[in-house]
């Protein structure tokens, strides 16, 4: 095994923030969604495998760690003053993100179902539940049915039409099954601190295709526009918290949103599919390569418990 190779998975997401911010403004928002999700997943998961792979050699060096392995003969690897503090380092680090994925996932998921227990307990009109709070907020709540959450006072700040453009835009939260691609990204941005900005470019895709949708629901992007920004004004003037994975309206770089919203639909440029080629590229190099040193560890394994000349 070549320790310089397994370098390779762990840079990798480095380049990602530089292409994904180049995708999103290009294409369109749902395409940008996919291509950046995907690639941030396949990016993490060969991430972890470097980590997990450089860790499980070093453990087999330990000699007291060898009976585990059914190791009869030492495990082929470069000296052991370079694997075992870089074993070390990939352990520890495997461990911290596990911890802080896993206190993630505990915290979300108990707000999400302190949300959803608070929702069903009010009588919906529909797929719309409306809650008694001085807070302006909306979102769209996940789950079997799915739900969007509005405020009293949000639904004060807006007029008739705004609301409809507003409730078009957590509908298609819910129907594009948004929370999942959110989800994925915080999963991808726990495994890399370099994924964790194409984690907010991947949330900013997500509200971007929902403003197109709506857009088109409401046939007025203009008042889609005006629906958002009064909206994330409201919200911001209260301070209203957001979950992860429950997709609002007033969350993300409103401006640039709103922005999008007035200008002309984006077309997919020759440059934009080179550059979604990159990124996709990179994130099957670095799946790839995690593949092939776990391969090869897998086999001088296999030489160190004796097996390969059977």
């Amino acid at each position: 095994m070549t320790l310089a190779v397994l370098l390779i998975p762990l840079l990798l997401p480095c380049v990602a923030p530089l292409l994904t911010c180049r995708i999103l403004g290009r294409c369109s928002p749902v395409a940008a969604l996919w291509t950046l999700t995907a690639s941030a997943l396949l990016l993490a998961a060969g991430s972890v495998a470097a980590l997990g792979t450089l860790a499980l050699t070093g453990l087999f060096k330990i000699p007291a760690f060898a009976p585990l392995g059914e190791l009869v003969h030492p495990l082929r690897t470069p000296t052991v003053r370079l694997v075992l503090p870089l074993a070390a380092l990939a352990a520890g680090l495997l461990v911290l993100a596990a911890l802080t994925l896993g206190r993630s996932v505990v915290r979300q998921t108990t707000a999400l179902r302190t949300a959803r227990s608070q929702a069903d307990r009010r009588p919906p009109a529909g797929d719309l539940c409306v809650v008694e709070s001085p807070h302006p907020d909306a979102y769209a709540l996940p789950g079997r049915p799915h739900r969007i959450v509005v405020t009293t006072a949000m639904l004060r700040s807006l007029d008739a039409r705004e609301r409809e453009a507003l409730f078009a835009h957590e509908r298609a939260h819910n129907a594009g099954g948004h929370h999942y691609f959110l989800a994925a990204a915080e999963l991808a941005a726990h495994c890399h601190p370099a994924l964790r900005p194409v984690r907010e470019t991947i949330r900013l895709a997500a509200e971007r295709a929902a403003d197109e949708a709506a857009a088109t629901a409401v046939g007025d992007r203009r008042l889609t526009a005006r629906a958002i920004a009064r909206a994330a004004l409201a919200a911001h003037a209260s301070d209203t918290s957001r979950l992860v994975v429950t997709p609002a309206a007033t969350t993300g770089p409103v401006p640039q949103r709103v922005a999008a919203l007035l200008s002309p639909a984006t077309r997919s440029s020759r440059a934009t599919s080179w550059i979604a080629a990159l990124l996709a590229v990179c994130a099957l190099a670095s799946c790839a390569t995690a593949a092939t040193v776990a391969l090869s560890v897998h086999q001088d394994i296999e030489v160190a418990q004796g097996e390969a000349g059977r």
